[in-house]
């Protein structure tokens, strides 16, 4: 069932507190609640810088999901986009809107001239994984993510 009356447009400052928000409710759902420490200050001075952008879902005029990207280069490919986060609050998930959301930035990674769209998706989360499944996303089971977390 699509949800009706969604609105699908490109973030701006003043959004960036509700979209830190669902990222958190993200967090919680992938059971690392306490993982979230960049602050509405670093979402604002990276949003500003251009470093990373997003595409929103308004729905009654609140903000009910969200798909956070970034562009970046790819040495096999050329120019990339990176989805860091696609979420959609609870209570309006299986209604169409984190398709829209995706569908958008497939656009916007066709629309810039990228050649590759990536992102990363927990192995226990089945509903994403059929999602993007759906899509006709390739799932590399073979790459493992390597991390270095400074504190500061």
């Amino acid at each position: 069932m699509l949800a009706k009356n969604i609105q699908i447009r490109k973030a701006i400052k003043e959004d960036l507190p509700q979209i830190l928000e669902l990222v958190i409710e993200l967090a919680v759902y992938e059971r690392a609640p306490d993982a979230v420490t960049a602050s509405l200050a670093d979402y604002e001075e990276g949003f500003s810088t251009g470093l990373f952008d997003c595409i929103i879902a308004i729905a009654n005029q609140k903000m009910i999901g969200v798909a956070l990207f970034f562009p970046t280069f790819s040495t096999w490919k050329g120019r990339m986009l990176t989805l860091e986060d696609l979420v959609v609050t609870e209570s309006f998930r299986k209604m169409g809107i984190g398709q829209l959301l995706f569908d958008a930035v497939l656009e916007e990674a066709k629309n810039t001239g990228c050649r590759l769209l990536k992102w990363q998706v927990l192995d226990w989360n089945i509903p994403a994984l059929r999602f993007y499944e759906k899509n006709n996303a390739i799932i590399e089971t073979n790459w493992w993510t390597g991390k270095i977390i400074f504190d500061q």
